[in-house]
């Protein structure tokens, strides 16, 4: 109740800084529509479907009268209307006086004076057909007069026009007209200056919270502001001045903004929350006003018209229908929304009660609309506003409850390690050993072994270990058969026992199974032999990528896949990088390569153990290690780029990686031979190879090998 109460009095602050705003614009307004000039009260009119000479004035044609205004919807026909200055008071002669029709989508406006006789003495032309006759791109026809004595003060206007012809006259001295253009064009553009500056606001909010309902928004505002302009006829010099197209654009903006509108009112009120009954039927109202737009493209004007009030009426109805059920129900944007809405409608009715004569707005009838959206784009940009607020206080809650849940998991993790680390402490030192040993080993075959035949060791390697593998995996399952038919002998002997034996044999037998835990010794026992089997199952894996690397059978220059020799190479130092290092892999389609296998898989070798090493002992911040191959065929070679994305060389380093005995490793961790031995390699199969590289940008060595020695 007390987060209602602080609604209502937010609601209520807004509606008086508002209207302290608004009612003085109105009545300024009025102010300034004092000084438009006279308005014309008595029209006269007839209509002909024939273009009538007007050469002579026939005053018994105008055969209807109309006051105040002309309203007679859509006609095919040619309009003729007559007024009469006599009819004005406070008329100056020899003075430049402009007449102004209210309606800025008449195609064709002709005004047609005549002297004293009845005889035609002058004619101009306006309308959206003749935008050269309007240098001052004002909306609405207007036309120069000079009050002489040699002119009738009747004026005759011939009207055409494919929209409903609604409108009246007014005349008034040209520094009056002059002012009110200039007070309007103001107007109009601060209008649109606003409603665009809220457009590219939303649409940059868009982007920096991606969330749709401010994508829907900007756009709503964009077409809303167009339909604006239409209305009051300066959206006519937008469109280069096509007269179709301004006609069309007034139904046609007003589509459009529909289309936007519904999903953002669906997403901004939450109607599949709050009024789930609506939801889909609002899609209706789009439908409905292109329907509406298909009738005014295919000639249904009048028809059409009358569907776009029709549409604005169910659109308020619903709108509001749909805020009040989600105000009620406590959802705070609502009573934004119905706030930015009331302020539509009351622009709306202030344009009504001009339209009725009861206020007189003069030319300025369209800028309460203005008004009316440009406060309701505003008050939801304010109400977008605020939803980011919430939506940043619910993330804020979201993170301390998941600040709680880390803290949770990060004191059972600490008991955990304590857990693990009295686990782990009995077997360091045994690991420590190890690893010294393995160290040891290896600093031994990389310095003394480094530059013997790397093929034919692990050729021979993989040769004596196949036998005694071969041996031990043929020899599991036999075993476990075996040891299967003890347990079973045991078992037999264990049923007879308790028929045979005495208690006192018995007892000796079960004191004895006792003493050497024969059941934990049998599980195991098992557990023993599985372990082997898989230990040799995993052995006979690396003896064939072993035979595959050294290529015991390919001793001699032959055609070999290159694909192959990476992969091998790829299979030994897998536990050096799995789960550590990206590997990327572009193969190409590339032809067999003549060569020695077992010297073109060291090459692979060292420059991917080198890379490995680079990425592995000099990671980048912020930069995940990738190590990328790819290969294609390109002017009779083929090429093989190995290349990571490590620290780079300096240039100093890189013109010197391919001398003997230069390294950049640790005492003891290389012997600055391998380069040396690729180069060479390369060399002797009539390749070449390179190396790109720049300081923190990573490594590229590119390989070319001839398809053939010859």
């Amino acid at each position: 109740m007390k987060n209602f109460y602080m609604y209502l009095r937010s609601i209520g602050l807004s509606l008086f800084l508002i209207l302290f705003v608004t009612l003085p614009i109105i009545y300024y307004l009025g102010i300034f529509s004092q000084d438009e000039g006279l308005r014309f009260e008595k029209y006269a009119y007839f209509v002909s479907d024939k273009n009538l000479g007007t050469e002579t004035l026939k005053l018994d044609q105008f055969q209807y009268e109309a006051y105040q205004k002309i309203d007679l919807g859509v006609i095919d026909e040619n309009l003729y209307v007559k007024v009469d200055l006599e009819d004005l008071n406070g008329l100056v002669k020899d003075s430049l006086y402009i007449v102004e029709i209210s309606n800025p989508s008449f195609r064709e406006v002709e005004l047609m004076r005549y002297d004293g006789s009845g005889n035609l003495v002058s004619k101009q032309t306006s309308g959206t057909a003749f935008s050269k006759t309007n240098p001052l791109k004002n909306p609405n026809p207007f036309f120069r007069l000079r009050m002489e004595e040699a002119y009738s003060s009747i004026l005759v206007f011939k009207i055409r026009s494919n929209v409903p012809l609604e409108f009246d006259a007014a005349i008034s001295p040209s520094d009056s007209f002059f002012q009110n253009y200039s007070l309007r064009l103001i107007i109009i553009s601060s209008y649109f200056g606003i409603m665009i500056a809220l457009f590219l606001y939303n649409f940059i909010l868009y982007f920096s919270v991606k969330d749709k309902v401010y994508l829907f928004y900007c756009f709503y505002i964009l077409f809303i502001a167009l339909a604006q302009l239409s209305l009051s006829g300066y959206s006519y010099f937008f469109l280069m001045e096509n007269a179709y197209l301004y006609e069309v654009s007034i139904i046609g903006f007003t589509t459009l903004s529909s289309i936007f509108v519904i999903p953002f009112i669906q997403l901004f009120l939450k109607t599949k929350v709050y009024v789930p009954k609506y939801n889909q039927w609002l899609y209706l109202i789009p439908v409905s006003y292109f329907v509406t737009l298909v009738f005014r493209i295919s000639g249904f004007v009048e028809l059409s018209y009358s569907l776009t009030d029709l549409n604005g009426m169910i659109l308020a109805i619903c709108f509001f229908t749909i805020g009040i059920i989600a105000a009620r129900k406590g959802y705070r944007s609502a009573y934004f929304f119905l706030l930015a809405w009331s302020f539509l409608l009351f622009g709306l009715v202030v344009y009504i009660l001009h339209n009725q004569r009861i206020i007189d707005l003069g030319s300025y009838a369209n800028f309460p609309l203005l008004a009316g959206t440009a406060i309701e784009a505003l008050l939801l940009s304010f109400a977008l506003a605020d939803k980011i607020n919430i939506l940043k206080k619910e993330k804020e809650k979201e993170q301390l409850d998941k600040l709680e849940a880390l803290k949770e998991n990060e004191r059972l993790i600490k008991e955990q390690n304590l857990y693990l680390e009295d686990m782990v402490k009995s077997r360091t030192e045994e690991l420590e050993m190890t690893l010294k040993n393995l160290q040891n080993t290896q600093t031994q075959l990389v310095n003394q072994e480094k530059m013997a035949s790397l093929g034919q060791l692990t050729a021979g390697i993989a040769h004596e270990i196949n036998n005694p593998i071969n041996f031990v995996s043929s020899n599991i399952s036999p075993l476990k058969r075996d040891l299967k038919d003890i347990r079973e002998l045991m078992e037999v002997y264990r049923e007879k026992g308790k028929e045979e034996f005495s208690e006192e044999s018995k007892s000796e037998i079960s004191d004895l199974e006792e003493d050497i835990e024969i059941d934990y010794l049998l599980e195991e026992v098992e557990q023993l032999l599985n372990g082997m089997e898989d230990g040799a199952k995993r052995t006979v894996e690396i003896v064939r990528g072993l035979k595959l690397f050294s290529r015991v059978d390919e001793q001699d220059v032959k055609e070999v896949d290159i694909h192959d020799g990476i992969d091998s190479t790829l299979i030994l130092l897998n536990s050096t990088m799995s789960g550590k290092i990206k590997l990327t892999k572009n193969y190409g389609s590339i032809p067999q390569v003549e060569c020695l296998a077992g010297k073109m898989n060291q090459v692979f070798m060292n420059i991917i153990s080198n890379a490995i090493h680079a990425l592995l002992d000099h990671p980048m911040e912020g930069r995940e290690p990738e190590l990328t191959i790819t290969t294609f065929f390109q002017n009779e070679r083929v090429v093989i780029k190995i290349g990571d994305n490590g620290p780079g060389m300096p240039a100093q380093v890189r013109e010197k990686i391919f001398e003997p005995f230069f390294t950049t490793k640790p005492v003891g961790k290389g012997t600055g031979l391998g380069l040396s031995i690729v180069y060479t390699i390369i060399e002797n199969h009539k390749g070449n190879i390179k190396v790109d590289s720049e300081d923190k940008m990573g490594t590229t060595f590119t390989i070319e090998l001839p398809t053939n020695q010859n």
